[in-house]
């Protein structure tokens, strides 16, 4: 069985796997069919926007090279699949760390880029894509791109956050940013309400580089919202060599049911509140641990159970978020559903350089759940009505299963990628969303068109 699925395991795996090189000579010679490839890094992708089920994924791992490092500058260029764990090995003895890293470090550069991830400190760094200045992209009409942030074709900003849809990333050159040390002075204050985290979250970004809140979505009644707020900067005098990234755990195959459900997670998130609520104050950790916690855990994703889990992450307008979070959470309490990892941070106002990118002015919200089947998609659909109802966004770079309406609503500016997107390349996701939505158009509009006797009468509108 292939290898090549999503984190969330609820997609099948892949069909079809072509090597870098093959992939390579089909669009060299402008033989690539429509629709089928699509990059496919180290499979961390939560849905199905790293899949293509009716054609190929190309699997880049074998491209993990570093190519350069100026440490005057902090410029590094690197192939498509190195990690993000070995460019920080590479970089930290000169001082050096990647400028934003999401919540693991076994993502792959072109990963990173096509997903314009994000990290603990969007209030002061902005997405990943803010902080690549180069990167090669090979088309399926047979042309090698070198596009820098002035380029001026779009597909340099299409390619940031484009979800692979381009064509295939070959190699990028990102801007590193300059720490004193690896190790994190971290410090824990907890929340008895989410009221409490808002009124403290602008003064934690004001004072750190890096902040983020933990919260126990199954509380109720007095303890409520309550929660951990955790934030940090790097420490003055530390380690500049990274550790060991490898896995000290693992789970060796899939647990038969959830492990991760709500009788256990009731009395583990009380003990995990009480335990870092002691914690309290400034202390030094390592940045393993700040950063990438689950990342010790090789498979952790098993735990979920046989039918894998879904994962829900929304940003909610600034305006709308005392009263949208809570209700987010408790949408997921009153559908029998605990979430292990309840994630909220606060996004602020540096725009992405990519066509489209998740973070916006705001809070973000990430709930994972294990797949339950029709109850679980259920109270998917109703965490989507209530985003979209707020003004809000629905994260399509974890998303296996949203409708194209939520998408649309979420996205507007979805067509702008669409222009721009190379033929030969496709994924699920795209398939299922935008696909759909501009075959609806056309539909409607040539019924429009029919209807009027050949004249257009009305303006077809299609979010």
């Amino acid at each position: 069985m292939s290898s090549h699925r999503s984190f969330g395991l609820t997609n099948p795996a892949a069909p079809k796997v072509l090597e870098p090189e093959g992939a390579i000579a089909l669009l060299k010679t402008g033989t690539a069919e429509a629709g089928s490839l699509l990059g496919y890094g180290n499979g961390r992708s939560y849905g199905d926007s790293c899949l293509n089920g009716q054609g190929a994924v190309v699997d880049m791992r074998s491209m993990n090279r570093i190519l350069a490092f100026d440490p005057a500058t902090g410029l590094i260029e690197a192939e498509a699949s190195v990690l993000l764990s070995d460019i920080i090995a590479h970089v930290a003895p000169h001082g050096f760390f990647p400028a934003v890293v999401p919540g693991t470090q076994f993502v792959t550069l072109a990963g990173a880029i096509a997903n314009d991830v994000h990290g603990k400190n969007h209030h002061r760094r902005g997405t990943f894509g803010g902080h690549v200045e180069a990167l090669t992209l090979l088309t399926s009409d047979g042309r090698t791109h070198r596009l820098t942030r002035g380029s001026k074709c779009g597909l340099f900003a299409a390619t940031i956050g484009g979800m692979g849809l381009t064509g295939l990333i070959l190699s990028a050159t990102v801007r590193l940013m300059r720490v004193p040390s690896l190790d994190i002075e971290e410090e824990i204050t907890p929340f008895r309400g989410l009221d409490e985290y808002f009124d403290l979250v602008e003064a934690a970004d004001a004072a750190n580089e890096y902040a983020v809140a933990w919260t126990d979505q199954l509380a109720t009644g007095q303890r409520e919202g309550r929660g951990l707020l955790i934030s940090g900067n790097h420490a003055e005098y530390g380690a500049r060599k990274a550790g060991a990234a490898g896995m000290v755990l693992a789970v060796p195959f899939r647990v038969p049911v959830s492990v991760l459900n709500r009788p256990f997670l009731k009395p583990f998130n009380g003990a995990y509140y009480w335990k870092k609520s002691k914690a309290r104050g400034k202390h030094k950790i390592g940045y393993q641990g700040f950063f990438f916690p689950l990342d010790g855990i090789a498979h952790w994703n098993r735990l979920y159970g046989p039918r894998g889990l879904y994962q829900h992450q929304s940003v909610i307008p600034e305006g709308e978020a005392r009263k949208t979070v809570p209700a987010l959470l408790a949408a997921a309490r009153e559908a029998g559903h605990g979430s292990f990892l309840t994630v909220l941070k606060r996004f602020g106002g540096i725009p992405s350089p990519g066509l489209i990118s998740f973070p916006r002015p705001g809070y973000t919200l990430t709930l994972d759940f294990p797949n339950r089947g029709a109850e679980t998609l259920a109270l998917m659909e109703r965490l989507d009505r209530i985003t979209i109802e707020a003004g809000g966004a629905v994260n399509p770079y974890k998303d296996a299963r949203m409708a194209p309406e939520v998408f649309a609503a979420s996205f507007p500016a979805w067509r702008n990628l669409e222009a721009h997107r190379d033929p030969a390349f496709l994924s699920d996701f795209w398939r299922r969303t935008a696909v759909r939505l501009s075959t609806e158009a056309r539909r409607a509009l040539a019924a429009e068109r029919t209807n009027s006797g050949g004249r257009l009468t009305a303006r077809i509108h299609s979010n």
